[in-house]
């Protein structure tokens, strides 16, 4: 059964055409879109038809074996040709006045869609979401292998269609469809710095200098009374941290102990600290009865221990005279 003499025939609409990009007709704004312009009989056919709104159409190049799918815009194109955009006639691989197929489908709606970028650029627009939702609202269907075209900014972005769900093809009118986004084909992965032998020495002295730090230990001095005498309870010696080896110094930097302080409080006593009470560095002061009754063999190592200085030791005087 044929329609009108153009050739349409059987229950469902197919037909081959020539195809013009949009630059041939007065309709730039289809460059934006994947709808395409048909002959005003393809409208009386698919008018007679029970298929189902809106129109959606497979495109295909058997020459190349290429597949697409598109929406229809206007039926005001010459009989015999179509106009569609460029960019779909570079997925399909067409030439001006090529011979496409034309067939109307029935597409499920969209639940899915992974788009890939060909530049990074793309994510360089300040809200690259709110430019893609825009420029899908021209689109009718999406196929998974083409790339589609994103006009911003007198600037052209490619995108790929990576995966699309439930089918290979599928409408995105009127449809919440989620999006997801691959990274873009010229994205490379920033190479993580590799550390050189010089700063992997330097990290190793730096631990090593840690580790032989001596540690602040709190609460480890001698305790002493303020008024001089000595304890009637002497606590345990506690051990420094990181100071087993070292051995403690006095307070006079001389290494030894000073007369008439204890061999204890020599030993604890440690260097650059103020202790109130203590007899160190003092020799008490004898009576002239207990000077007297020394043996001799007791007042040479006092002479040799008055060689020393020893502070506030002298004799005292009266202002009085």
């Amino acid at each position: 059964m044929f329609f009108d003499g153009y050739g349409y025939h059987g229950t469902s609409f197919e037909q081959s055409y020539r195809c013009y990009p949009a630059s041939f007709i007065e309709k730039p704004q289809i460059e934006s879109g994947d709808k395409i312009i048909m002959p005003p009989s393809a409208l009386d056919r698919l008018a007679s038809l029970h298929i189902d709104y809106p129109m959606l159409f497979e495109l295909r190049n058997a020459a190349a074996e290429r597949v697409s799918h598109c929406g229809v815009l206007e039926f005001i194109a010459e009989e015999g040709m179509i106009y569609m955009p460029y960019w779909m006639m570079e997925n399909l691989l067409l030439q001006e006045g090529d011979i496409v197929r034309v067939k109307n489908v029935t597409l499920p709606k969209g639940t899915y869609v992974k788009l890939q970028p060909h530049t990074k650029d793309f994510l360089d627009i300040s809200n690259p979401k709110a430019i893609l939702e825009t420029t899908l609202r021209n689109y009718s269907c999406l196929t998974t292998g083409d790339s589609i075209m994103v006009a911003y900014n007198n600037k052209k972005y490619y995108i790929d269609i990576i995966e699309t769900k439930p089918s290979n093809a599928i409408s995105i009118i009127e449809t919440d469809c989620e999006v997801d986004f691959a990274p873009p084909l010229d994205y490379k992965e920033p190479e993580k710095p590799i550390p050189s032998a010089s700063s992997k020495a330097t990290t190793q002295v730096e631990e090593a200098a840690a580790e032989t730090e001596p540690k602040f230990s709190p609460f480890t001095g001698a305790a002493r009374r303020l008024d001089g005498k000595p304890l009637s309870y002497q606590p345990p010696p506690v051990a420094l941290a990181g100071s087993k080896d070292k051995e403690p110094t006095t307070a006079n930097g001389a290494g030894q102990p000073t007369a008439g302080s204890s061999s204890q409080n020599t030993a604890r006593q440690t260097q650059g600290k103020l202790v109130f009470g203590s007899n160190v560095g003092r020799t008490p002061k004898e009576t002239p009865k207990q000077e007297a009754g020394k043996d001799k063999n007791q007042e040479q190592p006092e002479k040799k221990e008055e060689l020393k200085f020893q502070p506030f030791t002298g004799k005292k005087y009266s202002l009085k005279g």
